[in-house]
């Protein structure tokens, strides 16, 4: 487990192969619970590539010096992206 929020990663490696490729993380909130937003890749076995970009926010609380996911949510598309961005836009315009 990571033990800094800058530590923290979703790549993952399964019999020589990453499974999952971290492309870039934006971190939204630090501290005991901190929030961080992942752009992804899922290697396909079938097709021996990596798929489209995904999405997925991640939530961490550390505890005992180590941080411990607690819940995520994943968007599945660009087009589901760009829906909860245009929404979140017209949420807080001033």
């Amino acid at each position: 487990m990571a033990s800094t929020v800058d530590e923290l990663t979703i790549s993952y490696t399964e019999d020589g192969i990453e499974v999952v490729k971290e492309l870039d993380k934006q971190v939204l909130t630090k501290g005991a619970w901190s929030t961080v937003i992942f752009r992804y890749q899922d290697w396909n076995r079938g097709k021996e590539e990596y798929g489209p970009d995904k999405y997925t926010i991640r939530r961490y609380q550390k505890r005992n010096g180590e941080y411990m996911p607690k819940s995520k949510f994943n968007i599945s598309s660009k087009d589901q992206a760009k829906s909860i961005i245009a929404a979140l836009e017209k949420w807080t315009k001033d």
